[in-house]
């Protein structure tokens, strides 16, 4: 039989992948997510999970999704604008717009739709979006897809997103901005960015993923910075600090309504089930009432950084995220697999993702200080001999 020759392209390109040291695998879980995983039988610390607070396998919240299961069932059955939009949901809504302060939201099943679904939404043809190089991969395809005139400006490059605003004779403006950069951990400059989209009659719309749950007092990047102004459209996502899935849009409610009418990721898809609604609104009560989570996170954060500091080239981040930038992809991909044998999982960052390669430790309230120490004694034994 003739050899496929698209079947021949893939397995040609996979093997380039793998003799870059790019290629990618995945790991199977065998057990609960958490400060420990147990993984091919063997049980590891786990520094690559993005569940800051340890909420993932919080018993309130499994005890929540239990019963919001039993109460409206597993599946959602419909799209929200059809028979799938449920009161535990609406409720939801409200209240994580209030937690947001802003008048109203609306819930998809990813953070990834939830980008498609405000940009392609709300910019199209003659508009222009003006986007942050290094925001995350969901915000570029949502531009691309959007069809609107893309600018982007070098990283936190404040000056070099006014001369494009300047610039820019387009209808509508919508600035585009991680709150928190998922591969460096800073925090952009949020509130040069509004005064920005004030001055120039833009729109800012800020993707809070890493900050939500864990910066200002669990509401995220934007009472973090004390920010707020009714041209900010917000989104966080559910399944990283808060422990359970999906995002959230929260904005003045025209722009709510106009992306319920116009944003086809929320329009033309099944709603997430009710069950996930049931389980976040225990999450939300954790969120705000354990404070204790977040005290543990910013101690262990800090005791990172101290130890580390000087040692190895770290990214100046105060979040979660605690990139190690290293001099190559191979250097990277050695020193995260001898840090998995040796009972470690971090995880190695290579292009395209990221222009430099890099370990990105994650560190959560699950871990204790003896495991941020063990880990700290570990990497710096490795990076030593590499």
């Amino acid at each position: 039989m003739t050899e496929i020759s698209l079947f021949a392209q893939l397995a040609a390109e996979l093997t380039e992948r793998k003799a870059a040291s790019l290629y990618r695998t995945r790991r199977v879980l065998e057990s609960a997510q958490g400060a420990r995983v147990t993984v091919a039988g063997r049980e590891l610390l786990n520094f690559c999970s993005n569940d800051y607070l340890g909420l993932a396998n919080h018993p309130a919240i499994v005890a929540a999704a239990q019963a919001g299961a039993a109460r409206w069932g597993v599946g959602s059955g419909a799209s929200h604008l059809v028979a799938g939009h449920f009161a535990v949901e609406q409720e939801l809504e409200e209240r994580l717009a209030a937690w947001a302060g802003k008048p109203a939201a609306i819930t998809l099943s990813t953070g990834y739709m939830a980008n498609l679904a405000v940009v392609t939404g709300l910019v199209g043809r003659g508009d222009a979006v003006f986007a942050d190089k290094t925001n995350h991969a969901s915000l570029n395809d949502a531009m691309a897809l959007s069809r609107a005139d893309v600018k982007r400006f070098p990283h936190s490059d404040v000056a070099a997103l006014e001369r494009l605003l300047a610039a820019s004779s387009a209808k509508r403006k919508l600035i585009i901005v991680d709150a928190v950069f998922s591969m460096d951990g800073d925090i952009a400059p949020l509130a040069q960015m509004l005064a920005l989209a004030e001055a120039y009659d833009a729109m800012l719309y800020i993707d809070d993923a890493h900050g939500f749950g864990v910066l200002g007092e669990g509401r995220g990047t934007l009472v973090e910075l004390g920010l707020a102004s009714p041209r900010i459209i917000y989104m966080a996502t559910l399944g990283k600090a808060a422990g359970v899935a999906g995002a959230y849009i929260a904005a003045e409610q025209v722009v709510i309504d106009y992306l319920i009418n116009t944003a086809k990721p929320y329009i033309y898809t099944t709603a997430a089930p009710p069950m996930i609604a049931a389980a976040m609104h225990a999450s939300l009560d954790v969120i705000e009432t354990d404070i204790a989570r977040r005290d543990t996170l910013h101690r262990h954060i800090a005791y990172f950084r101290e130890t580390l500091a000087g040692r190895c080239e770290l990214l100046p981040s105060r979040t979660a995220i605690q990139p190690i930038i290293l001099p190559d992809v191979e250097t990277a991909v050695a020193i995260s697999q001898a840090l998995f044998d040796a009972g470690f999982w971090v995880a190695a960052i290579r292009p395209p993702t990221v222009p430099t390669p890099r370990l990105r430790v994650i560190l959560t309230a699950a871990h204790t200080e003896a495991e941020v120490a063990a880990l700290c004694e570990i990497l710096l034994k490795i990076l030593k001999g590499s």
